[in-house]
Order: C-alpha cells, then sequence, then structure tokens
C-alpha cells in the first residue's frame, strides 16, 4: 500500500479491518499478526475471570453484594446460557429484600476486562447523578447473563435495573461494556424485547460520562413511563431529561 492510497486516510477515524493491503495474492505479515493477536486477544476476554475482590474494593462505599448464577465453572457458562440466567440460591440469600427505586448490577459476561475497567465509574455515575433515588445494594455477579439481573432485581424488591454487562469481544474491542435498562424485571418472563440497551461504553468507544447520561435518561424516562424496551425510545428518554415533550407522545396527543 502506497502512502497517497485513499484507504490510508480512511484507517485513521476507524478501528475496523479495512486497507489491509496486499502482498501477493495474500495479506502482509504484519497484517495477519495484527489478526492473530486480536483473535487471541477476545478469546483471552472471554475466558478470563473476574477479580471480585477488586472490583469490591473498586467499588467501596456502595456496598457491593457479590452473587453468581448456577453454572458452576467457565465452561459451563459458555455451553449452558440458560444457567448463567439463574440466579444461585446459596448467594442469593445475601440480597436482602427491601423497597428500592433502582438496583445495579456488575456482571461478567463475556468480558470481564470490560467491566472491571470500566464498571466501577459507570457504576458510581449513576448513583451520583440521582442521589435522589432509592438504591439498592450494588450486585457484583459472575458467570452471568443479562437476564440474571431480573431475578437480583426481584430479590431486592428494585422497581428498576440497570445491568452493567461485559460484551462479546470483536477483533476490535475485546473491553466493551454494555448497560441493558429494564422496568418491573420479572425472572423468565421478561423478554429481550423488554429492555433498552447502550452498548460499546469504553474509552475508545462510548466514553464513561456520556454513556451514564444516556442510561440515567433511559432509566428516568422509564420510571416515568413505566416500560422500557420497544416502548421506550433513547431519543423519547433525552427528550424527557431535558423537560421537553417526548416525540411518540407528541405524534399520539398524549401526556407523558
Amino acid at each position: 500500500m502506497t502512502e497517497d492510497d485513499p484507504w490510508q486516510g480512511l484507517r485513521r477515524w476507524t478501528p475496523a479491518r479495512i486497507a489491509l493491503g496486499r502482498t501477493g495474492d495474500a495479506l502482509p505479515t504484519r497484517r495477519v499478526l495484527e489478526f492473530q493477536l486480536a483473535h487471541a486477544q477476545a478469546r483471552d476476554a472471554v475466558h478470563h475471570p473476574l477479580d471480585v475482590q477488586q472490583l469490591a474494593q473498586d467499588l467501596d462505599g456502595l456496598s457491593p453484594v457479590p452473587v453468581r448464577s448456577q453454572a458452576e465453572s467457565r465452561a459451563e457458562y459458555l455451553r449452558r446460557p440458560d444457567l448463567g440466567r439463574r440466579l444461585d440460591p446459596d448467594t442469593a440469600a445475601r440480597l436482602a429484600p427491601g423497597f428500592y427505586d433502582a438496583a445495579v448490577v456488575l456482571a461478567d459476561g463475556l468480558s470481564a476486562r470490560a467491566v472491571q475497567e470500566n464498571g466501577p465509574a459507570l457504576a458510581r455515575r449513576l448513583r451520583e447523578a440521582r442521589p435522589d433515588w432509592a438504591w439498592a445494594p450494588m450486585a457484583i455477579a459472575t458467570q452471568a447473563r443479562v437476564a440474571l439481573g431480573d431475578a437480583i432485581a426481584e430479590r431486592l424488591g428494585a422497581a428498576l435495573v440497570a445491568v452493567l454487562i461485559g460484551e462479546r469481544p470483536g477483533l476490535t474491542a475485546a473491553d466493551s461494556l454494555g448497560a441493558y435498562i429494564t422496568w418491573r424485571p420479572r425472572p423468565g418472563v421478561t423478554r429481550d424485547a423488554e429492555r433498552n440497551c447502550v452498548s460499546n461504553i469504553r474509552a475508545a468507544g462510548l466514553p464513561v460520562g456520556e454513556a451514564a447520561a444516556r442510561i440515567i435518561a433511559l432509566m428516568a424516562a422509564a420510571r416515568r413511563l413505566e416500560t422500557t424496551g420497544v416502548g421506550l425510545k433513547e431519543d423519547d428518554a433525552v427528550a424527557l431529561s431535558m423537560g421537553e415533550a417526548p416525540a411518540a407522545l407528541e405524534r399520539s396527543g398524549g401526556e407523558a
């Protein structure tokens, strides 16, 4: 590839694997090695365990409670997604029932690195943004799928839950965190279409500060409109946070 190749300029604007060049009819050795490294990092992210003790220290002052799913090992977690959605009865007993406006769950998901690096700062931003809410004790969940947050929120007595979970690693991002917001979660009943998602939260993606603002806007709108998922659009949530009428309600002539 020459320096005046127009693709070269595009590479400055995206981490996507474009403009890789050619050596004969194959990729250059450097690009092959980069691919192998990215693949290895993605595999490591999936299998690397969450350092629960360190995460709890990073969440000092937020009363973190460690829990886990019914998947006994990482291998079983990867083979049996259903077990990752069920709360282990022994650790469930650590969650004291109450009456809370919202709960936050930090879950390893498919990238413990993502929640280890991005989770504590995001969790603190969320709590600090709405000190007027009754927040449940923070939960740290291992071998967890998104739906495990439903059982945790129900156990705690929280009306709303935000699950901050490591997303499936790709070849350009092994540290991406996702946030899934669910109103009135019901274990085994709530569908994925009933959740809102803010994704790609990381230093090279959506910054923590901006992500926190979006998540809080969605959570506040969910509390006001009593819905999440397909019934709640992010644009409407942002409009509500700015004191404007949601577009969906303007079209219908209703009131928020």
